[in-house]
């Protein structure tokens, strides 16, 4: 009997994989990587990288009414805390947001949006929101077959 190999990922094969699967996996990254690029360049046209408009829409979204702080942004952005610092100081300088001590904990420091921000955040989530909305009833298919496939 022959042993069953790992793949890349260290696992073993549970079941195998036909050229529909590679259609729609081809398919469904072709409508990430599309839906990412509309999001850069909105980013752009804002005056933003796309870094600077995730870390806004992070701080902004974060749950629960205590502001984020920059290790939770550096986690929430996946990179290290003194990227994360670089990042806030430019958004800083952007007059994008603001730090403000923690109440509870002096060291750290709570992000706060500035109305700019907020205004310029407004914009692109609606314009993110309509792509969404568009591209969502292609996106959603696409991951059903897959999601089906490996019921």
């Amino acid at each position: 009997m022959m042993a069953r190999t790992k793949n890349a990922l260290g696992r073993l094969p549970e079941k195998s994989v036909t050229s529909a699967d590679y259609e729609r996996l081809a398919a469904f990254r072709l409508a990430l990587r599309r839906f990412l690029e509309f999001s850069s360049s909105a980013a752009c046209d804002a005056g933003l990288t796309p870094q600077q408009h995730q870390a806004l829409l992070s701080i902004k979204g974060k749950p629960g009414d205590v502001p984020m702080s920059i290790g939770e942004l550096a986690e929430h952005s996946c990179v290290r805390h003194h990227t994360a610092v670089e990042l806030v100081d430019r958004l800083e300088k952007m007059d994008l947001l603001v730090r403000e001590p923690d109440v509870e904990d002096a060291r750290k420091v709570r992000l706060r949006l500035t109305a700019k921000a907020e205004r310029i955040l407004v914009d692109l989530s609606a314009a993110h929101l309509d792509e969404l909305h568009r591209i969502g009833p292609n996106l959603a298919a696409l991951l059903n077959e897959l999601a089906a496939k490996h019921d």
